[in-house]
């Protein structure tokens, strides 16, 4: 899988809503990561968009969103997610993945699987199932950050 995407914005490489087209969002998506631009990667949740991640309580809204991952991108000096599959099933979008960071000067790495939903060209939805003890531990941090970045 590559770690670059493409900006398709133009729908050269699919209509919105085709399986295609979804995977070059997340693509895009998976492109802002790499470069910690979180205000492109909040661009592309809808305005009333989902982050959750599954073991705490969702984070709505495309503003509450940015909060969340520039708070996690402040020490983090390298995110790359790694993706290993990807595919389109009933016009969900799921990815099988490793997330890979140096947080706060330690690296780590938590094998994830995303789940995204998608309203237009815009992530409705974007739901991470991930073992959140091991997270913090490849993170580094004695206690749960969730709070902070909200």
């Amino acid at each position: 899988m590559t770690d670059t995407a493409m900006d398709t914005r133009n729908g050269a490489f699919g209509d919105a809503g085709s399986d295609t087209r979804k995977i070059d969002i997340a693509n895009q998506m998976i492109a802002a990561w790499k470069a910690m631009d979180w205000d492109v990667a909040a661009a592309l949740f809808t305005e009333d968009g989902v982050l959750h991640s599954m073991m705490v309580d969702p984070i709505e809204g495309r503003d509450a969103i940015h909060k969340r991952i520039s708070g996690l991108g402040e020490l983090a000096t390298e995110i790359i997610l790694d993706v290993s599959n990807m595919g389109v099933i009933n016009g969900i979008l799921y990815m099988e993945r490793v997330d890979r960071f140096v947080y706060n000067g330690k690296t780590g790495a938590v094998p994830v699987t995303g789940v995204f939903e998608f309203e237009g060209d815009l992530i409705k939805v974007w739901r991470e199932y991930y073992d959140r003890g091991q997270l913090l531990r490849e993170m580094g941090v004695a206690q749960d950050f969730d709070h902070e970045t909200r």
